[in-house]
């Protein structure tokens, strides 16, 4: 219904469409809307009569008995498709009833057609719905002004088919139809002046759903709500109409139930095919439809999922590498010495312990480590350097194949040349709203908006400061964690054991670093929630005030601020027990204090066995705790919410209710919604390559999460949002530099870890340099150092010292003489010799994963050969056929312009001399 402004109200008008208008191509003229306008008070709050009130018409009964399946995509005249729908609640604002009939107005005035459905009509009794259809001239007009790539004859380049062994890779594939839902086309951007060079069989089908609607979200985006004349430059978009509730929603539609085929043959059936292929659990197995996926959602969500998929693939071989490693630590468990040493009531039994906290801390004997040390070994061997040497060189082979994968993707869904388009033509609304100055762009020499330097620098600096103000928060969190570990480790120790006196609760399976660690990292992991739910508004809204110019700056912005708070966030902690715990922590009689002696709260020693249990203990606790509880609230929260708000609608009769009601329960998909996804996926990639020389089995636990995350994004795509708006990307964005900044800096901590945190280095320095007879016997005694009891002070006693005689001294972990050397408590040469061969394994660690790295980077090429050529090929062939339509149009008499002759020649000769 083409809306008519410029009536009085009380004028009542039927709007005839005849079968032209309506693009019949036979058939009678027939009524397909109307409308009558009456007073404000008694209209649907913008002047649009409510199918209630066309009953009194002649002929009404007949029409409401014949009229088709609600649960349609089409408008009721069953021929023009529904494009859009805005839903909202007349409340009787007439503030915005003005701003609805003027928006709507403006929207007819585009070329759209319109037409509403009345509130008695829905389930709820109050909301009414705008549907709107882009009738060709609206489509090909924007197609023509957004360049949108358009087919114009059907490809003949062969496409290299890969390998498959049908017998093993069968029961992972899916039916062709399904994989390669379009047939492949040559294509170039639209212009509305060659209508017959382009393969336009139907007008109607010629543009795809996921097209159609991202063109009327294009003017949905820009139509005014002002009337004309006036200046109030702000009044535009569907956005700010949303945010002031105007409206209530706007959403394209799915083209049919996900659990029922689309009973209409012109509709297609593509979420139902998507659900029973690809969104349900039971699929894990296949391969996801990748093609299908993309001409539903859009390539930007497409990429998403190829991306996730490539990752997931990737995991399995770093999963496969990490569970030998855990298998050779199982395997050599009872070779393990120094745990034997350690568990020996003659050796182990016979060393007592200094105590590890003040006043509440018993001394103690080392036996009592010895389930902690055991544990230690499974994660802490020989096989932990190959495999972190492993995950340095799998995280390069990853991101170079991503980056070939990614090409074919960019040639197979025609994005290659998209990156100009995308900065040039997708400006945000908000940019040309609230940027009211303009320039001349010295390329087109138009005017366009801008933002004076003085404002950019000044929002940059208020952005700035509000991150470096966030984090900060973050590390006064972590620096009280830190606290809370100091503090309460004195507790544990004199609640959960006495062992000098044989008092036992759990102390044979919890010593009080393990209690203090998982209590600790359970806080830790309480407070990054919170704070990641307070930090993700906050960097929406300086992201905002910055006023970006194009949608992909809008989005590598919030990348970047996002990304280094979660860095903060989750990965302190981690970097905490890694590098910083048990390194400052003094001897007897100096111990070194957190703020100084004066706070009584001595700095953190690490388990005989090493830290790098507790470091293992920390990341299982936040990566699996994340993991939880991201799959919660993607699976179940939507899924209750949207079972709340439609818990009847499934139980009705299909045809009660309508397609548009049936998606506008389901939630909405922000713009930036897949930034979550790809921010969660991110997180887990620095979780298993920064810290993953501490436990090799993370790479597994992401393989299991990625599988299910992967069906969980489908199944909420499909089943629980809304149609989200297409949109295009070449590429995963500014995630791939975050990747590749991860995957360098993985190297580095790798390498510390093996060094400072493993016991690995100090091992092998005795092994090889110190031990008598080339064996790990005597280790436990070699590393622990000698402190005299009589000369600790009182501070650092036990309030019940148990005295005995025959006990005078006391071991600690150290490199330090003995008490009575002339040089007692220096640290001895050993010390230096195991820190110099600390530094010199990761010098070598770093300098042979790099050269490793950056020659597998240099050897795989970033876009493969046979799609260099393709490229190549194609554009060669579009520009032949591109001109010889022009020199057919000039032969048939119409005038080619010099310059268009000139310029193609000239592009012709350019593709030629590429590909020879």
């Amino acid at each position: 219904m083409r809306r008519l402004t410029g009536k009085a109200k009380e004028e009542t008008l039927i709007e005839l469409h005849s079968a032209s208008d309506s693009q019949l191509t036979d058939g009678p003229a027939v009524l397909t809307a109307f409308r009558i306008n009456l007073p404000s008070d008694e209209g649907s709050g913008n002047g649009v009569n409510s199918l209630s009130e066309r009953a009194s018409l002649p002929g009404h009964s007949e029409t409401e008995r014949l009229r088709p399946n609600r649960d349609t995509v089409f408008f009721r005249d069953g021929v023009r498709r529904i494009d859009f729908v805005l839903s909202y609640v007349d409340d009787k604002d007439e503030r915005k009833q003005e701003r609805r009939k003027t928006f709507e107005a403006n929207l007819a005035n585009e070329g759209l057609h319109l037409e509403t459905e009345d509130k008695s009509e829905s389930k709820d009794q109050k909301t009414y719905f705008l549907k709107i259809h882009a009738p060709w001239e609206v489509l090909a007009k924007h197609a023509d002004i957004l360049k949108i790539k358009v087919p114009f004859k059907e490809s003949d380049i062969q496409h290299g088919q890969d390998v498959h062994l049908d017998w093993l890779s069968c029961p992972f594939r899916l039916p062709d139809h399904i994989m390669h839902p379009q047939t492949d086309y040559f294509t170039c951007p639209f212009d509305k002046n060659k209508e017959d060079f382009f393969l336009i069989n139907d007008k109607d089908t010629f543009f795809p759903p996921s097209m159609r609607n991202r063109i009327v979200f294009y003017i949905l985006g820009r139509v005014p709500y002002y009337s004309e004349g006036r200046t109030d430059k702000e009044k535009t978009g569907i956005k700010r109409l949303l945010s002031n509730g105007t409206y209530t929603a706007a959403f394209p539609l799915h083209d049919c139930r996900y659990w029922k085929a689309a009973r209409d043959a012109e509709c297609e059936s593509e979420r139902f095919n998507l659900y029973k292929h690809w969104a349900r659990f039971l699929c894990f197995y296949k391969e996801q439809p990748l093609n299908l996926i993309k001409k539903y959602y859009g390539e930007k969500i497409g990429i998403y999922f190829a991306w996730l998929g490539f990752y997931t693939e990737m995991l399995f071989f770093a999963a496969v590498m990490g569970v030998i490693c855990f298998t050779y630590g199982l395997l050599s468990y009872d070779d393990n010495k120094s745990s034997a040493e350690i568990c020996d009531p003659e050796i182990g039994g016979s060393i007592l312990m200094c105590p590890l906290c003040d006043k509440k801390c018993p001394f103690w004997k080392l036996n009592t480590t010895c389930l902690s040390s055991w544990q230690s070994h499974l994660f802490d061997n020989e096989g932990t350097i190959f495999f972190a040497i492993f995950m340095g060189i799998w995280v390069t082979l990853f991101l170079e194949f991503w980056k070939r994968r990614q090409a074919r993707l960019e040639y197979e869904w025609d994005l290659v040349d998209f990156e100009e388009e995308q900065q040039q033509l997708q400006i945000r609304p908000e940019f040309e709203i609230k940027c009211t100055k303009r320039r001349k762009n010295k390329i087109t020499q138009e005017m366009e908006p801008y933002l004076p330097v003085t404002s950019k620098c000044a929002r940059f600096c208020f952005s700035g400061a509000t991150v470096i103000l966030w984090i900060s928060l973050i590390v006064a969190c972590i620096i009280g964690v830190i606290a809370y570990r100091l503090a309460v480790y004195a507790a544990f120790a004199s609640i959960i054991k006495d062992p000098l006196r044989k008092i036992q609760l759990v102390g044979r399976f919890i010593n009080p670093q393990l209690a203090t660690s998982v209590t600790a990292s359970c806080i830790n992991f309480a407070i990054i929630m919170i704070l990641n739910f307070f930090y993700e508004r906050v960097a929406i809204w300086i992201t905002d005030m910055e006023i970006p110019k194009t949608h992909l700056e809008y989005e590598n912005r919030l990348t970047i601020k996002m990304f280094l708070f979660q860095f903060v966030n989750y990965y302190s902690s981690c970097f905490y027990v890694a590098f910083f715990k048990g390194k400052f922590v003094g001897y007897p009689g100096k111990y070194s204090y957190m703020f100084g002696n004066m706070t009584k709260l001595r700095n953190e020693e690490c388990d005989p066995g090493g830290c790098l249990i507790e470091l293992t203990t920390q990341l299982v606790i936040v990566m699996a705790g994340k993991q939880l509880w991201g799959n919660i609230q993607e699976a179940l929260l939507p899924l209750m919410r949207n079972w709340w708000s439609s818990r009847r609608g499934r139980h009705n009769h299909e045809n009660h209710i309508s397609r548009w009601e049936q998606d506008y329960v389901l939630l909405n998909f922000s713009q930036i919604g897949l930034f979550y996804e790809y921010l969660e996926m991110v997180i887990q990639f620095g979780f298993i390559t920064l810290f993953v020389a501490s436990f090799p089995l993370a790479p597994l636990l992401a393989l299991f999460n990625n599988i299910l995350e992967i069906r969980v994004d489908a199944w909420k795509f499909t089943t629980q949002f809304r149609r989200p708006v297409a949109s295009k990307a070449r590429n995963i964005g500014a995630w791939q530099e975050i990747l590749n900044s991860v995957a360098i800096l993985s190297v580095v901590t790798n390498a510390f870890i093996m060094a400072f945190t493993s016991d690995m280095i100090p091992r092998m320095v005795y092994l090889y340099a110190y031990s008598k007879d080339s064996s790990m016997s005597g280790y436990i005694n070699n590393s622990l150092s000698v402190y005299n009891i009589s000369q600790m002070h009182p501070d650092n006693m036990p309030e019940d010292y148990w005295h005995d005689n025959s006990t005078t001294t006391c071991r600690y972990r150290d490199y330090r003489y003995p008490p009575g050397h002339e040089k007692q408590y220096n640290h001895t040469m050993q010390f230096w010799h195991i820190l110099a061969a600390k530094m010199a394994f990761i010098i070598i660690m770093e300098h042979v994963v790099f050269v490793v790295k950056f020659f597998v980077a240099w050897l795989i090429p970033d876009v493969p050969s046979d799609v260099k050529a393709r490229i190549k090929r194609e554009r060669y062939l579009v520009h032949n056929y591109l001109y010889n339509y022009e020199v057919q149009k000039a032969t048939a008499g119409c005038q080619l312009p010099h310059s268009g002759t000139s310029l193609t020649s000239l592009d012709e000769h350019e593709v030629v001399s590429e590909s020879s």
